[in-house]
């Protein structure tokens, strides 16, 4: 491919391949809600929701036997589950959204296989770093990104009662990361991106999954019907997510976090140089 490829389109094309590595469990999943939406009968024994988190376990198992995820990602994976279900049983019994089907295993309405929608978003962050050998620098205080994190997840619940300071979180999410660079890795380059905007972009794909998930009928939101467009707007509570997950992910991930600028080494800068001056 970079034999016969300009060099700045077999980059694209490969910085587009890894990226898709990356969201592999989160792929699978997508497959199998567009799968399932098309063949299930619900004359059948085992409900689809109960049916998908069979899938979703096996699936995690297998990431873990041909170690596509280390057991120490597994575990901020299993945190993920965690909080990401309780989100979801305070939220459709608020009335947010729904999960119109029936499954055996449902808490409060919610089916424990939602817990690994959001699993695979820290998985795709876990998997996209490793990938990558990705940098991020200069890294703001750990313990500020923390808290920030914290507030973002607790607004989730406290806007129901009190007033929504989401606003203010944008505003924190740019001003506490606003110096931070993604370094990462194609090939033998290394190129770098503001968090802020690698945020914004994620939080894109997300509402297109999203998108999927509703048009599957899997949840769907209230006063919203199967195929009809999730609004633009939840691309904003993705992106206020994706800093708790992130912050979730760095956990175990710390090495991946300077707090000087990066600058990356003399023999990547030489190597960079190598098939642009062969070209």
């Amino acid at each position: 491919m970079r034999a016969r490829l300009p060099f700045a389109v077999a980059e694209l094309f490969m910085f587009v391949l890894k990226q898709g590595w990356a969201a592999l469990f989160g792929g699978l999943l997508l497959i199998a809600m567009l799968a399932t939406d098309r063949i299930w009968n619900d004359g059948w024994p085992i409900a689809r929701y109960d049916a998908l988190l069979i899938y979703a376990l096996v699936l995690q198992g297998l990431f873990l036997v041909f170690r596509l995820e280390s057991w120490a990602e597994a575990r901020v994976i299993l945190l993920f589950h965690i909080t990401g279900t309780a989100m979801e049983i305070f939220k459709v019994n608020a009335g947010s959204w729904a999960y119109p089907g029936d499954g055996l295993f449902k808490l409060w309405g919610v089916p424990l296989f939602s817990g690994f929608m959001y699993a695979s978003v820290g998985s795709f962050m876990a998997r996209v770093i490793r990938l990558f050998d990705m940098r991020f620098a200069p890294y703001p205080p750990f313990a500020a990104t923390v808290a920030l994190a914290v507030a973002i997840y607790v607004n989730f619940f406290a806007h129901h009662y009190l007033p929504d300071i989401r606003i203010a979180l944008f505003a924190a999410t740019v001003l506490l990361y606003a110096r931070t660079r993604i370094w990462f890795h194609i090939g033998l380059n290394r190129y770098w991106m503001p968090l802020p905007l690698a945020a914004f972009l994620s939080s894109g794909f997300l509402w297109f999954a999203e998108n999927i998930g509703t048009m599957t009928r899997i949840w769907l939101y209230t006063g919203q019907s199967a195929g009809e467009m999730v609004s633009f707007a939840k691309m904003g509570s993705w992106y206020l997510l994706l800093y708790v997950s992130f912050v979730t992910v760095t956990l175990v991930l710390r090495d991946a976090l300077s707090p000087e600028p990066y600058t990356p080494p003399l023999t990547e800068s030489l190597a960079k140089q190598g098939p642009r001056s062969e070209a």
